[in-house]
Parts: C-alpha cells; structure tokens; sequence
C-alpha cells in the first residue's frame, strides 16, 4: 500500500476526531496552549494504538481469510465510511454547545475510544492484505494529532459549518478506498 493510499486513509480517519476536536474547542473561552494539545495527544495516540490491535487480531484470523481480504477490506471500509455519512444525515443528539468547559479525562479516554474504533477495523484491513502496521501507524497518529489540534483552534468561531463536512468528506475517502481495493482484488 503506498503512501498516498495510507496518507488519504489517515485523513479520512482523522475526520471524527477532527470534528470532535472542533467541538471541544468550541466549548472553551480562552483556548490555551495546553487545550490545544491536549484531543491531539488523546486521539493522535488512540489512533495510533487502534489499528495495532486490529492488526494483531488481523494475524490471528488472516488464514481464514485470506481468499476474500478485499471484500473484508472493501466491506470494513465502506461500513466505516457508511457509518460516518449516516450519522451525519441522521443528526446526533449529543451534539456540544459553544457554551461548556474543558472535557474531563475521562471524558477525553471515551471519545479518543469512540473516535478511533474505525482504525480498529483499518488494523484489521492491513492485516488480511498483509501490509506492516508500524509506519501506517506512525502517519495515521501523526495525521489524527494534527487535524485534532486545528480541530480544536477553528473550534466556536466556524466549528458549526465545518464539523459535518469533515465528516461527510472523511466516510466518502474511507469508501473510496474500500472500492479502490476491491477493485485491485477482483483483477
């Protein structure tokens, strides 16, 4: 897989997070130095451990899987993707106000889960297609901290116009890839 599929794939990753971050941001007054960095550490470093345990768990049931990895691949990919447009037509109710405070840690710990589930599953994908973790990891981690900490300084002041379009923009690269190997397979 090169580089510029892995690199799209991280961005497309990097979305939920993203969003989240905007929100976050939104809720702080006075965004600090320390606000800034902090969603980058969370979901940068959830991004990064996510797609590890997939891919481990990827090893264990890759012979298994083996003849069909490009429909496991298309099928996680576009569930994600699917997941990601879905959610943003149907709306959330837990959407964040520009009115609250900084989140607590354990707030931060469920949203860095909830935001990185996805890379679980790409884990998984760069297991039965046999491509190594490690630098994946390192651009995904690195891609999620950087759309995270802009995340977080865009927040209040256009937060409510970008959010749903990172997100719809990250489930339709995550499709695309899915087709994308889909495709490569079948031939």
């Amino acid at each position: 897989m090169g580089f510029w599929t892995v690199f799209v794939m991280a961005v497309g990753l990097s979305m939920d997070a993203f969003a989240v971050s905007v929100a976050n941001g939104c809720r702080i007054k006075q965004v600090t130095l320390s606000d800034t960095l902090r969603p980058g550490w969370w979901f940068g470093g959830f991004q990064m451990l996510m797609p590890i345990l997939g891919w481990l768990g990827g090893l264990a049931l890759r012979d298994l899987i083996q003849r069909f990895s490009h429909w496991v691949a298309f099928g996680l990919l576009v569930f994600i993707g699917g997941k990601m447009l879905f959610e943003v037509v149907r709306g959330r109710e837990d959407e964040d106000d520009c009115s609250a405070e900084r989140r607590s840690t354990r707030d931060m710990l469920v949203l860095a889960v909830a935001t990185s589930i996805d890379a679980l599953a790409v884990g998984l994908t760069l297991s039965v297609l046999h491509v190594s973790i490690w630098w994946p990891v390192m651009l995904i981690g690195l891609v999620t901290f950087t759309f995270s900490v802009a995340g977080t300084l865009v927040g209040c002041s256009i937060g409510t116009l970008v959010k749903d379009k990172a997100e719809i923009l990250g489930g339709l690269v995550l499709i695309g890839i899915g087709i994308r190997i889909l495709l490569q397979g079948l031939r």
